[in-house]
């Protein structure tokens, strides 16, 4: 069969190759298994439901969960329906819910857990659309979604049957809230060709066939994940829903994927915590460890000398295999996007035969523009790859990403003059990215337009370049570096507090246990000087930090001050450290 719309695709994966655990979740300590015909089943029971309840095409339905198979099932139930789905991070206020729900208009929302349920049970009154809440578990205030389920029914299949015929490839299928660095969320309008040439383009790059399994626990609402999902169902990959963010190492182990996605913030947390322990080792399996470490910094991957090879497969042998052993031993790849991942770090995992393949792309464009391939030809450390197929890419005089392709958006919903701003009358989809091609065909991104300041003095900083080589450093958690109008670069810190604990133990230090304590310490501020001071050492005078202050609080999702994929929020930062911005600038 054609896969023409996204809900073609379950039917596809059980024609050409079934799966008894096409979906599986954790239950009660068991994983238990979802076959791709149950899959099919329960998403038509969905549709059922929802037309019974009276929900017409183009109606918007909202999805908040965290990542499990009730989600999928629930999605492809909506889309076969005509319905819009509308997926929402769990992990934002109701004041945001409330905004979005009035935006899209939504009937009807389904979450997961209590948590959920009473924020947005909360938001009821203030939402004229919103009819019924419905959820994944028994919650205090909702509705479980086993009453969405209708059993089989002859004039109910027909309506479903009628209602798929009539959805078109280039019809929308979800309004995707751009979680955003600055200013209210706008909802993306994407289609189900969109997503399906981005699935189709994707394909050739993912290393792995219809034996192998995912793990996802990125956010399934975030369009990288979630498109990822659809990409594993189209090819036969088993997928399997960690229980939750901090149950990622005993998962690993258990599933033993063979792919999986990560952000660079999530990497360089895996990596810090390897390190930590290689800090524990003594003797000669520290200095082993460090040796393969340094190795590792010096890892290229357009080839070495036969004496570096040599080398390399001895750390491989004698240090590496530990890491990818905690990765579970199988992996094939780690899809790694959403922020700029180190060089240095690349060139580790890369070394350890971790194969991180960094990408690029927005929600706008379904998401993926480029990506590195596997095949070591197509790898290039310090871009995220070459442009995938149908899609082209082309740079702007002042260095802006310009996008044309099938995967780009139909606009933002209900903001015309918005989607103007961003594609112009040639259908050129400005990302407000930065970039060059490396060797003609190898995409790097540079900077956030928007993101790049002035200096009183007229020079131009490009704080996304510097950020993530600063934290390069262990002992930086997050840094923003500011500066706009101002006579210098400076910057706001947040320590690393785990490995401030670390050094501290081994110095015999000590530090106390709080992020306040360790935030307030002058040891800690004085080893962050001798950082700042190492890393200024890469950059042009004027780009220096000339003073940081460290925040009194760590920067957090839930605080509003980082995004869902762990990016910070500029202005949010701005607003809670203005009191150190004035201290730096005003003292």
């Amino acid at each position: 069969m054609e896969v023409k719309r996204l809900f073609d695709i379950p039917y596809y994966q059980n024609e050409k190759f079934p799966q008894k655990n096409a979906l599986v979740d954790k239950i009660d300590g068991n994983w238990v298994e979802i076959s791709t015909q149950e899959y099919i089943n329960r998403a038509n029971s969905v549709s059922r439901g929802l037309i019974k309840l009276g929900i017409q095409p183009g109606d918007k339905i909202a999805l908040i969960s965290n990542n499990r198979s009730e989600w999928n099932i629930c999605d492809i139930g909506i889309q076969q329906v005509g319905a819009i789905s509308v997926p929402v991070y769990p992990t934002i206020d109701s004041d945001s819910y409330a905004y979005i729900f009035n935006d899209a208009s939504v009937k009807i929302c389904i979450v997961s857990d209590q948590e959920l349920a009473d924020k947005v049970t909360a938001i009821v009154p203030q939402v004229a659309t919103l009819t019924t809440v419905y959820s994944f578990i028994e919650c205090k205030g909702t509705t479980h979604w086993s009453a969405l389920q209708e059993p089989e029914d002859g004039a109910l299949d027909m309506e479903i049957q009628k209602r798929k015929e009539q959805i078109k490839n280039s019809d929308l299928v979800t309004l995707i809230y751009t979680s955003g660095t600055t200013g209210k969320p706008k909802g993306v309008m994407l289609t189900h060709n969109n997503l399906l040439s981005n699935v189709k383009a994707c394909e050739p790059r993912l290393p792995v066939d219809n034996s192998a399994k995912a793990l996802s626990f990125l956010p399934v609402c975030h369009v990288f994940e979630r498109m990822l999902l659809y990409l594993y169902q189209y090819t036969g990959v088993s997928i399997y829903f960690a229980e939750s963010l901090d149950t990622i190492g005993d998962n690993l182990r258990e599933v033993k994927p063979n792919v999986f996605t990560a952000v660079p913030r999530l990497l360089e947390k895996v990596f810090d915590k390897i390190v930590a322990k290689g800090e524990d080792l003594t003797g000669i399996k520290r200095k082993l460890f460090f040796w393969a470490l340094k190795l590792g910094e010096e890892y290229d991957v357009r080839g070495k000398s036969g004496w570096y090879k040599f080398k390399l497969s001895i750390a491989r042998k004698l240090i590496f295999s530990k890491w990818q052993e905690a990765l579970g031993g199988n992996v094939e790849a780690i899809a790694c996007g959403s922020a700029a991942l180190q060089p240095r770090l690349a060139r580790i995992f890369l070394a350890a035969d971790i194969p991180v393949m960094e990408g690029y792309g927005l929600t706008e464009t379904s998401p993926v523009i480029s990506v590195n391939w596997k095949d070591t030809n197509q790898i290039y450390i310090g871009t995220t790859g070459t442009v995938i197929d149908q899609v082209t890419v082309k740079i702007a005089e002042d260095g802006e990403i310009l996008v044309k392709g099938p995967n780009v958006m139909i606009g933002y919903y209900n903001q015309p003059e918005k989607t103007k701003e961003v594609i112009d009358d040639e259908g050129w989809f400005h990302t407000g990215d930065i970039g060059t091609f490396v060797d003609g065909i190898y995409l790097k991104i540079t900077d956030r337009k928007k993101e790049i300041f002035k200096t009183s003095g007229g020079k131009y900083i490009a704080p996304q370049v510097m950020e993530n080589k600063f934290k390069e450093s262990r002992f930086i958690e997050q840094i923003m570096i500011i500066g706009e109008n101002q006579k210098m670069p400076a910057a706001f810190i947040v320590p690393d507090v785990e490995y401030f604990k670390t050094w501290a133990k081994q110095k015999k230090i000590e530090l106390g246990g709080t992020y306040e304590d360790i935030a307030s310490h002058t040891l800690v501020k004085e080893q962050l000087e001798k950082e700042v001071e190492h890393f200024n050492s890469f950059f042009g005078k004027w780009e220096r930090v000339k003073r940081f202050e460290i925040s009194p609080h760590p920067w957090t999702i839930e605080s509003g001050e980082l995004t869902p994929t762990m990016k910070p929020r500029r202005k949010e930062v701005m607003e809670s450290c203005k009191h150190l911005f004035d201290k730096i600038y005003n003292s």
